[in-house]
C-alpha cells in the first residue's frame, strides 16, 4: 500500500527516530510524537533532510489530552492511521540492574506505578483512542515495543540469556504489554489489522547504554518490519528480527 501514514511515539530520538528513518525507506510518511516540541522539530528537520515526508506532534503518552489531540490531527489531516508504533517507554533505573529499584522486595510502589503508567496503561489508552482511525486503514499495523526482558519463560529458565538480568518494574510492565498484544490481536483477528510485539535488541541508546552490543541502525529493523507486514504476515506474536521469541 502506498502513501501509508505512521505515528511513532517517542520518535524524536533513539529507537523511535531510527524506526522513522527505516519506515521512510519503506515509503511511509511518518509523524513522530515528542514530549519536547523543540527536540521533535529538530528530529523532523533531520528526517526531511533525509527525504522523508515527516511531521511532529508535541506528545506525552501519559496525557489523555495528547491522545485526543493525536486523534484530531490524524482524523482531520488524513482521515485514517495506517501504522501505530507504541515506542515511548521508560526504564525503572540504570542497567545493569543492580539497584534497589529493580528488586521485587525493595521497589517503591510509586516507581512501580509510574513505570506501568508509561509502559502499559498509557499504551493501551492511546491504542484505544486511535483504533477507530486504524480501522479505516486498508491494512493497519500496530507495533508494541516490548523487550526480551518481558519473557516469563526465559526469566524462569536457569541458564537463559536473561535469567540474571531481572528488573521487576520494567520487566513486568513489558510482560503486561505483551498480554495486551495477544488480547488485542485476538479481538482484531477478523480484521485487516495486525498487532505484534517487538524486541529491538540491546541497543546503544540512552536506555541501553554505550556497552550495549547492537548499533542503533540495527535497532529499528524489527519495528519497521512488523509495521510493514504483508497481508499474509503474522499477528499476535513476539519477534526479534523476524524470529519469534518465547512469551
Amino acid at each position: 500500500m502506498t502513501n501509508r501514514i505512521a505515528f511513532i511515539t517517542g520518535g524524536n530520538r533513539g529507537l523511535g527516530f531510527q524506526t522513522a528513518l527505516d519506515l521512510h525507506a519503506a515509503g511511509v510518511a511518518v509523524v513522530i510524537g515528542s514530549r519536547d516540541l523543540k527536540q521533535g522539530e529538530q528530529a523532523v528537520s533531520k528526517l526531511r533532510k533525509a527525504g522523508a515526508d515527516a511531521d511532529v506532534l508535541q506528545f506525552d503518552v501519559t496525557q489523555p489530552a495528547d491522545h485526543r489531540a493525536a486523534f484530531d490531527y490524524f482524523h482531520t489531516k488524513h482521515g485514517r492511521l495506517d501504522i501505530l508504533v507504541n515506542n515511548a517507554g521508560i526504564a525503572a533505573g540504570g542497567f545493569p540492574a543492580t539497584g534497589p529499584e529493580h528488586s521485587v522486595a525493595e521497589v517503591p510502589s510509586e516507581l512501580l506505578k509510574r513505570v506501568f503508567e508509561t509502559n502499559f496503561f498509557a499504551q493501551v489508552a492511546l491504542t484505544q483512542a486511535l483504533l477507530p482511525l486504524l480501522k479505516k486503514s486498508p491494512a493497519a499495523r500496530i507495533v508494541n515495543l516490548s523487550s526480551i526482558l518481558a519473557s516469563l519463560e526465559l526469566h524462569a529458565k536457569p541458564g537463559s540469556p536473561i535469567y540474571d538480568a531481572k528488573s521487576f518494574a520494567y520487566d513486568a510492565s513489558k510482560t503486561a504489554l505483551n498480554a495486551f498484544t495477544i488480547h488485542l490481536a485476538y479481538e482484531l483477528r477478523n480484521t485487516n489489522i495486525k498487532v505484534n510485539s517487538a524486541h529491538p535488541g540491546w541497543v546503544k541508546t540512552d536506555m541501553g547504554g554505550d556497552h550495549a552490543p547492537m548499533e542503533l541502525r540495527e535497532g529499528g529493523k524489527t519495528s519497521a518490519a512488523l509495521a510493514t507486514l504483508a497481508d499474509d504476515g503474522p499477528t499476535g506474536g513476539f519477534f526479534h528480527q523476524g524470529q519469534p521469541l518465547p512469551w
